[in-house]
């Protein structure tokens, strides 16, 4: 099907999507994880998709615990600051310790796992399901996926911006290594005992890995300021993170019944998500809730996540800090449909400490999926910051992203990558 109209009315779709966001960021409670601002946003995202001809929708809860996910720099940062005063004492407490509260990063935060949330309070999130039905059998299906919660705000981007943030943290890193190998070496030297505990050693006879934990003091403000990594008293609008990604397919639908189209065979859902950013809780809720579903025909999501810089659209062949990896053919069907129509676009990935989109969820639990990006992954000052608001936003950048879209979709309805 000729879906050139469609493509024709990208910059009207554009100022429909940014006039809904600032609707939303305006008029609504703000939408941190789990919260009666991020169900209100996902009910009046379902009344209008019912008006779009989606003839089947579904809001669905589930419990969650989304202080957990940045939650666990409390344990991990006050088991590193303990640990440093415990290499004077007892090497080897430091070395567990440490340890301990990197493993606890690495499972909360690099792989996005329930490690510690029994730890935090229970919420309540809420998922948005819609499906447009075709005029005849159902052969296909194409999944539009946003999330409609926003961030807490990360204060160190705000200042520094990304380089400031991701420095921050990589020192803090540094530092919690620099214990573990000083303990490591001062254990293979001398035994378990710490250096207050042993009566034959000194400063000034001490090899100079023992010195060297004086000066790895400094790293103490570093790793102190971590507690203040974010806000949680601040939560920012999101306009671009991520309710451009809940409306680039409501736009796809409402621009296809404007222009009086009715698909034959292809089947068209929004699956907007809750609590994205407390760790994909509400993609693997309803990943979990959905699970054997959709395997009668091929069905392929596009996830979008901060839709913003048309110089940095991207489709990202591998999420979750760089750990999950997309379904190649969905992938390519995206970045064929922008390169056709000659709408900018790149081939890239979420790297380590990208963090994730919930493309990542989908993929981990079978689905065949894609993550969409607009934005660069080196972080700017905009992201999960009080920048990211309604009159912040790229017409350029929606419009091209919506124009990709309508083409892809173009390209799977007359049987492209199935």
């Amino acid at each position: 099907m000729d879906l050139s109209k469609v493509i024709a009315r990208k910059d009207d779709a554009a100022q429909y999507m940014i006039d809904e966001i600032t609707h939303i960021c305006k008029d609504f409670p703000t939408r941190s994880p789990g919260t009666e601002g991020e169900k209100q946003a996902a009910e009046y995202m379902e009344e209008t998709l019912k008006d779009l001809g989606c003839t089947e929708t579904k809001l669905e809860s589930f419990k969650e615990n989304p202080g957990s996910f940045f939650g666990w720099i409390y344990i991990t940062i006050t088991l590193v600051l303990c640990s440093i005063a415990l290499y004077f004492v007892f090497p080897l407490a430091s070395v567990i310790m440490i340890a301990f509260g990197l493993f606890v990063a690495f499972m909360q935060f690099g792989l996005y796992k329930k490690f510690v949330d029994r730890c935090f309070k229970e919420k309540t999130g809420t998922n948005l399901t819609a499906i447009k039905p075709p005029k005849g059998e159902v052969k296909r299906r194409l999944v539009f996926n946003g999330h409609i919660d926003a961030a807490w705000e990360w204060p160190v981007n705000y200042a520094l911006g990304g380089v400031g943030f991701e420095g921050h943290a990589i020192i803090c890193a540094i530092g919690a290594v620099f214990y573990i190998v000083i303990s490591i070496l001062y254990m293979a030297k001398y035994g378990l005992s710490g250096l207050l505990l042993n009566s034959e050693l000194s400063y000034a006879t001490a090899p100079w890995f023992v010195k060297a934990a004086y000066w790895g003091l400094l790293f103490i403000p570093f790793e102190f300021g971590l507690y203040f990594m974010w806000n949680e008293k601040r939560i920012v609008d999101g306009a671009n993170d991520n309710l451009t990604g809940c409306y680039m397919g409501i736009a796809v639908l409402k621009y296809l019944k404007e222009e009086g189209v009715e698909l034959e065979n292809t089947e068209l859902v929004v699956v907007n998500c809750g609590s994205e950013e407390a760790g994909l809780r509400g993609s693997k809720a309803w990943s979990e809730a959905h699970k054997g579903e959709w395997q009668d025909v091929p069905t392929f999501f596009f996830s979008y996540d901060t839709i913003y810089d048309p110089k940095y659209l991207m489709v990202n062949y591998r999420d979750l800090n760089g750990t999950v990896k997309s379904d190649k053919d969905v992938s390519d069907l995206f970045l064929e449909a922008a390169q056709a129509i000659d709408v900018p676009i790149k081939k890239g990935w979420v790297p380590p400490l990208g963090g994730a989109t919930d493309n990542a969820a989908f993929c981990q639990a079978g689905f065949r999926s894609t993550g969409i990006t607009g934005l660069n992954h080196k972080l700017e000052d905009y992201y999960h910051t009080r920048r990211d608001t309604y009159d912040n936003m790229n017409p350029e950048g929606l419009a091209n992203c919506f124009a990709a879209s309508v083409k892809a979709l173009e390209m799977f309805d007359d049987g492209a990558k199935q």
